[in-house]
């Protein structure tokens, strides 16, 4: 319960049923409201949930546009037919602010409007029960992905996002004037989570917004999003990283299940935990892929039809919805992926797909001061642009490598969201900046 004066005590819309008989006072949203003549039914949302009140005589006729802010006082009663069994009997009703007409319904099942108008009203939208429930669920999984490598001697750390130069030496980066000089959005906290493992902490992460200025303008795509990313040292081989994101996605998923069982039931979702999750070489995907549906894939990569009809081909066989696959060619991975000890043209590195979309990119990272120049050097790209980020390997850098989950593209594919947007609360893309 929230205290808002001595003499006004809020109560939850959920809590409300603990003051069955007695006076209560709600504050919330008019979610919906129904006359009948003298009598009229009031559902108030606030964020715990809705509940029924019932409006008699003169309070019947109270001027009340939907998803006015009111408060509401009135006596707690059973009530067999109301949402939940339980309804206030109104003795006041007071609108605190009241909403002008809506562009769109958002007391019904789900938001009839085009995700342009949903995105383009988002405070609006986000009101509605079933967006609500998915930015609940996504702060469970980042709650659950924190709570899950600090108990495991994981440190959280805050790096930069206005950086030098990119990541991975290539383009894709937003220019920022930084006093006159040239910086960039960082694209990726990867150099730093490096950095950190040599700096001592051995296992590190963050969850941070990071900046792709990629041209891409698709229902996978996002030119800002959120990145869960786990750096981990001396570890002796990725074959570690991807044991700890399997273990690290069941424990999130178990608490999401926990915690957001309400909004799970409201939007449909069952949960499925990813246990023994198939580890595919690319080429040997590509082979499935090929054989199995007539799929031709890109040299060394899969496209998203094949990350697609991957997953399928997993589902088909009994397997959970998620497929590593692995061993990348070098000339498509970054010049820090530690090359694959049987061949040198392949790299220790992963992607995750889950339910036909990449989420995770991660791998072993090459710690031999010389060896990573040579990567770098190997690309054409100048070491004097990644001083910084080279002194730690000069100074006894242990084995390490990690991964990345994209945040939106994990919350989007468990709840089966056709559009990455949908998991963005205010999403980013190339043609948006509003709100």
């Amino acid at each position: 319960m929230e205290t808002h004066s001595t003499k006004q005590v809020r109560v939850l819309c959920a809590h409300v049923f603990e003051h069955m008989g007695h006076p209560v006072t709600i504050h919330g949203w008019v979610h919906s409201i129904r006359h009948l003549g003298q009598l009229a039914f009031m559902h108030v949302r606030d964020r715990s949930g809705i509940i029924q009140c019932v409006l008699e005589g003169e309070l019947a006729e109270t001027p009340l546009s939907l998803e006015s802010v009111v408060s509401v006082t009135g006596t707690a009663e059973h009530a067999p037919k109301a949402p939940g069994g339980i309804e206030i009997r109104t003795a006041s009703v007071r609108c605190i602010s009241a909403a002008e007409r809506l562009p769109f319904e958002i007391n019904k099942k789900t938001i009839s409007a085009r995700l342009d108008t949903v995105l383009d009203h988002r405070v609006l939208s986000l009101r509605h029960p079933q967006l609500h429930s998915t930015f609940r669920i996504q702060a469970s999984l980042a709650g659950a992905f924190r709570d899950y490598l600090c108990r495991r001697d994981f440190t959280q750390i805050f790096t930069p996002k206005i950086v030098a130069s990119g990541t991975e030496g290539g383009s894709n980066l937003f220019p920022v004037d930084y006093f006159g000089r040239q910086a960039y959005l960082a694209q990726s906290p990867q150099f730093y989570k490096q950095m950190m493992v040599g700096a001592g902490y051995e296992r590190v992460f963050e969850i941070a917004p990071v900046y792709r200025a990629e041209e891409h303008n698709t229902s996978r795509h996002l030119n800002e999003y959120v990145s869960l990313d786990v750096e981990m040292g001396f570890i002796r081989s990725e074959e570690e990283l991807m044991d700890l994101e399997q273990e690290m996605l069941q424990y999130m998923l178990e608490k999401v299940a926990t915690e957001c069982e309400a909004e799970l039931a409201l939007l449909g979702i069952g949960i499925q935990l990813p246990t023994d999750i198939p580890r595919i070489p690319v080429g040997e995907a590509q082979r499935i892929l090929l054989r199995k549906y007539g799929k031709t894939s890109p040299k060394g990569d899969l496209d998203p039809e094949g990350e697609r009809l991957i997953c399928q081909y997993a589902a088909e066989n009994g397997k959970p919805a998620f497929v590593f696959i692995t061993r990348y060619p070098r000339e498509i991975r970054p010049m820090y992926t530690m090359p694959a000890p049987e061949n040198g043209a392949l790299t220790a590195s992963f992607d995750l797909i889950f339910n036909g979309l990449e989420i995770t990119t991660g791998g072993q990272r090459i710690h031999d001061y010389e060896e990573l120049i040579a990567s770098i050097r190997s690309r054409g790209l100048n070491t004097d642009h990644f001083a910084g980020y080279l002194d730690v390997f000069r100074y006894g850098m242990p084995p390490h490598g990690g991964f990345a989950i994209g945040l939106e593209r994990l919350t989007s594919r468990l709840l089966g969201q056709p559009n990455v947007r949908e998991a963005s609360a205010f999403p980013r893309d190339r043609t948006r900046l509003a709100p």
